[in-house]
């Protein structure tokens, strides 16, 4: 009896959901797994004790949820991406949990405030941009679906760069999210993996007439993996994500330390873990290059050998491999995993040629993420020779075989051959990776209905006439729990109070707001949840950068990635522009507008870093403005990440998404504005199209060219021609004068010489509409209840525009996994198997 009550007690710390149980977790982990107390203990250490409490509530979930994939023998996917940009964790997993409000009681019981305990929490800010975003809303609704799935990536040490203003420029500092270490993952070292690099393959010919390859005298490196659990909301459903972490096959060389010799006996090493070391190094240099694809055999090699691990449990042969597993790879990054499949199967497995080939294409699965030829990786084959020999003797039949196909299909036509080869020539020749990924995988998707189809008639047409069974869309999608439940609490408090919380887990049944958008009582309430978030966002702004803004005025955003195609560039040309007009008199009946600029440029971008330098230049000049001051203020936000994304949606009014049509493969901040009542001002491009499809002409602000009439002017385009407005010029004379900068006159000579030179993305052909555009916007923005009838309309049509959709769509077209509901105490009974740890991820 005495050790019945030890159990339950010791259960309900464990497991308990209610405050009282978050608080004894939350005591005996500050106390015993960190060894502190009421005196010693830092806010940071408050954190850890309260995230290991949380990860407590996951375990027994996590477990149960691997047991039950099983014991039920069911197809897993697997979801290769080199970014996942998480963000922080805490929160989401609260909601999700469904103990958020219990966690909030407890940490005020014991004194501790909450909010500045979430602050402690490092951005996990292992992406670039969207890319790895979408990657971490798709494993929140893969959970929340309950899909049996896992994410593969890269343990980075360092993430995405840190990045200040400083002297009026970017200036980058080392993203160090692990210095503390991190309470929601563990270790397992048993699951290590061995990935070769260099080396030389060895042919010979067995009795039975095969060939045989084996990799010989390789440079080995060991992938450690660190699993993260991921919940699903209101379900028992916990999955996987497993990063891979480099470490040396031989840590310490002795004999070297013993003759005095004390770098060598750690070179290995050092060489070794530099591989999981930092996301993307600088690749305009060979030893970058040389280390990005090193990265992505790495993490892709350890993730097969996992897989395969994993799928020979339960089965003794691969005759289901490809009804049991599905292999999606996010983009270009992954794409050696068709190789390492084939190459595991043939050398390490014995299957033949033609089975192995019809169970890797059977398996795989690719997304193409872009429209920029730059941006399809091609890799150099004397590098990939020196790294990976036997993986280019498979790419080299592969392509072989594929040609051969290639050349029947089109006797007439032998210049395909090298249009669709897998091998670019030129003066120097290129693995090219997409062709690759796209060979060898059975579903080829685009992210929105623009880009699928601009990806078949134009980059990838040839496959597409080849293999148009292989292609299809798949429109991105964002999750709604962390976007608007976690992100804007007060938006998603008055959603639910007047629709019920089904929402969360069914977006579409936002249309239910539909009915609420005439409603004068429900528009009041709407608009002080926006001033609300607005004022908090001011704050934020006044803390972050001292300066003072006006939330009374029209908060505009362009926050993204810095690049040309982005046009950052055209905004803040329409700053000046509107700028200027205020100078002359020329007021437009213009609204007092605060525009706002976040984003980070690659290291080594010399036209995106000069674009946020004129950008802040603009602001330093305009700010001081007194005459203008209180109609027009301009604010960089430094360090764009997942964090600050969530304080920027729930407060904006504005949300500019103006790439050049045919650019942008889809987007997503579009649609977290959009999902948290920002008007979108955007061009015919990406999910824009979509978004205005949804929520109907007149409730978005539509400008500029259209992706047919991009391609038919580029090649004629002038952009003298489009300065027919005084005020245009006036703004690009003085660029050119350097009267943002009179120190360094020529500073934004480059800006202005690509705005009126080679400006591939046409920017001076859009101004005119665009300008006029905004005026629409103001005219508006002065009759409020028009505006926030058209905001409520925005969000009540967002429901094509969950994550879950996507998934849901992803699933039923390309990997066909069954959904399983788990409960825990499903299989808790079974025995373990033979040299497997029940609890097995």
């Amino acid at each position: 009896m005495k050790n019945s009550a030890l159990f339950k007690n010791w259960g309900r710390f464990k497991k308990g959901m209610d405050s009282e149980s978050i608080q004894l977790a939350f005591a005996n982990h500050l106390e015993y797994s960190l060894s502190k107390d009421q005196y010693t203990a830092t806010l940071r250490d408050m954190y850890s004790s309260l995230a290991l409490s949380i990860r407590d509530r996951l375990v027994e979930r996590w477990i149960t949820t691997q047991e039950v994939y099983y014991n039920q023998d069911v197809k897993r996917v697997y979801y290769l991406s080199a970014e996942y940009l998480m963000g922080r964790v805490m929160t989401n997993n609260l909601i999700n949990l469904g103990m958020y409000q219990q966690t909030v009681e407890a940490m005020n019981a014991v004194h501790v405030d909450f909010a500045s305990i979430l602050e402690q929490e490092p951005d996990m800010g292992l992406g670039n941009g969207g890319l790895g975003r979408l990657a971490a809303c798709f494993l929140d609704s893969l959970a929340t679906l309950g899909i049996p799935a896992y994410g593969y990536g890269i343990r980075y040490e360092f993430g995405i760069f840190d990045q200040e203003i400083r002297n009026l420029e970017q200036v980058e500092s080392p993203d160090n999210w692990l210095q503390y270490g991190n309470p929601w993952e563990i270790a397992r070292p048993e699951y290590a993996k061995r990935v070769r690099f260099q080396g030389r393959v060895m042919h010979t010919r067995l009795p039975n007439g095969r060939e045989k390859a084996e990799w010989v005298d390789t440079n080995d490196v060991v992938g450690v993996a660190y699993d993260t659990p991921i919940n699903g909301y209101g379900n028992e459903t916990t999955n996987t994500l497993r990063l891979w972490s480099a470490r040396a096959s031989k840590e310490f060389d002795l004999d070297y330390f013993q003759h005095g010799d004390y770098l060598k006996a750690v070179a290995e090493k050092n060489q070794s873990e530099i591989i999981s070391k930092v996301l993307y190094p600088n690749d305009q240099v060979y030893q970058g290059k040389e280390l990005r694809l090193k990265q992505q055999y790495f993490f892709v090699s350890c993730s097969i050998q996992d897989i395969i691990r994993r799928y020979l449990i339960t089965h003794t042969d691969f005759d289901q491999f490809a009804e049991k597993n599905a292999i999606h790879m996010n983009d270009t990054h992954p794409a050696l995993a068709v190789v390492e499949l084939m190459r595991l199967l043939l050398d390490e497995h014995d299957i033949p040629w033609d089975k192995a080939w019809e169970i890797t294409t059977k398996t795989c699965a690719y997304t193409n993420h872009t429209l920029l030829a730059e941006a399809l990786e091609k890799w150099p084959v004397p590098m990939f020779e020196h790294l990976l020999p036997r993986p280019l003797e498979i790419i080299y039949e592969i392509n072989r075989r594929f040609l051969r196909l290639v050349s029947l299909r089109h006797p007439e036509h032998p210049e395909k051959m090298g249009e669709m080869s897998l091998i670019g020539e030129g003066e120097e020749k290129r693995v090219r990776m997409a062709h690759l990924a796209i060979v060898g995988s059975h579903s080829v998707n685009g992210v929105a209905a623009l880009h699928s189809r601009l990806l078949k008639e134009r980059e990838l047409r040839n496959f597409a006439e080849m293999f148009p069974e292989r292609f299809n869309n798949k429109t991105n999608g964002v999750t709604p729990r962390r976007w608007l439940v976690a992100a804007n609490p007060r938006l998603s408090n008055l959603i639910s109070d007047n629709i019920g919380k089904d929402w969360i887990k069914d977006l579409f049944q936002l249309e239910k707001l539909a009915d609420k958008a005439g409603d004068q009582l429900f528009m009041e309430k709407w608009k002080d949840v926006k001033q609300e978030n607005k004022e908090d966002f001011a704050t934020l702004v006044r803390d972050m950068t001292g300066e003072i803004v006006n939330p009374e005025s029209i908060f505009d955003f362009q926050v993204k990635r810095i690049h040309e195609y982005k046009r950052q560039t055209l905004n803040i040309l329409y700053v000046v522009y509107r700028w200027l007009c205020l100078k002359r008199g020329q007021e437009h009946h213009f609204a007092p507008r605060t525009f706002f600029f976040s984003g980070k440029a690659a290291p080594g971008y010399f036209m995106a870093k000069l674009t946020i330098k004129f950008i802040c230049h603009v602001a330093d000049m305009i700010n001081r403005d007194p005459q203008t001051n209180d109609l027009i203020k301009v604010v960089f936000l430094p360090n764009y990440r997942v964090t600050l994304a969530e304080r920027i949606f729930p407060a904006a009014d504005v949300s500019e998404q103006i790439s050049t049509a045919g650019y942008e493969a889809s987007g997503t901040s579009n649609m977290k504005f959009a999902m948290n009542g920002a008007l979108t001002v955007g061009t015919p491009d990406g999910a824009n199209v979509e978004i205005r499809e949804a929520v109907g002409d007149e409730n978005i602000f539509t400008f500029g060219l259209n992706s047919e009439e991009v391609a038919e002017l580029a090649p004629r385009y002038n952009a003298r021609d489009y300065l027919g407005d005084s005020v245009l010029e006036h703004v690009l004379d003085h660029i050119s004068r350097g009267f943002f900068n009179p120190d360094d006159p020529a500073l934004f000579h480059p800006l202005a010489d690509m705005l009126l030179g080679k400006d591939k993305y046409l920017t001076l052909a859009d101004f005119a509409a665009y300008a006029q555009c905004q005026e629409r916007v103001d005219a508006l923005y002065w009759d409020q209840d028009a505006w926030t009838q058209k905001c409520i309309l925005n969000v009540a049509r967002m429901g094509f525009f969950s994550s879950d959709r996507t998934i849901l769509e992803y699933n039923r077209d390309i990997w066909g996994a069954k959904p399983v509901v788990v409960t825990r105490g499903d299989g808790m009974e079974q025995d373990a198997r033979e040299g497997e740890d029940c609890g097995d991820n």
